[in-house]
C-alpha cells in the first residue's frame, strides 16, 4: 500500500464484498485529526472540480460533521452555532462582494 488515507467506515466491507482483502488499521486521535483535515481539503477539491455535484457537497458535509464531533460539537450544536452566526452577520445568499473601504469624507 503506497499511501494511507481516511475512508468511510463501510469501505472495508464493501471491498471485502468484491473478494479483495483490504489492509486497514484504526488511526490514533492525532492521526485521525490530521487525516480529517486532509480529507476536508480533498472533498472540497472534488466538489470544486465537479459540476456542482450535490453528492460531492454531501461528502464535504460528512467530513465537517466528523470534525465537529472530534472537537466535541454534535450536529445540532453545530447548526445552532451556524444559525446564530447567520443571524448576527448574515449568510451568503445576498452574493455581496466586498472590495475594501473608502476613507470617511473629510470634514467641511
Amino acid at each position: 500500500m503506497s499511501q494511507s488515507k481516511l475512508v468511510r467506515d463501510k469501505i472495508p466491507q464493501i471491498i471485502r464484498a468484491t473478494g479483495m482483502d483490504p489492509i486497514v488499521r484504526v488511526a490514533d486521535s492525532g492521526e485521525y485529526a490530521a487525516q480529517l483535515r486532509h480529507k476536508l481539503r480533498e472533498e472540497v477539491g472534488e466538489f470544486l472540480a465537479s459540476d456542482h455535484d450535490p453528492e460531492e457537497l454531501a461528502d464535504v458535509l460528512e467530513v465537517v460533521y466528523a470534525l465537529a464531533a472530534l472537537v466535541g460539537v454534535d450536529r445540532e450544536r453545530l447548526e445552532k452555532l451556524r444559525a446564530a452566526k447567520a443571524e448576527e452577520r448574515g449568510g451568503f445568499a445576498g452574493r455581496i462582494i466586498w472590495s475594501g473601504n473608502r476613507p470617511p469624507p473629510s470634514p467641511a
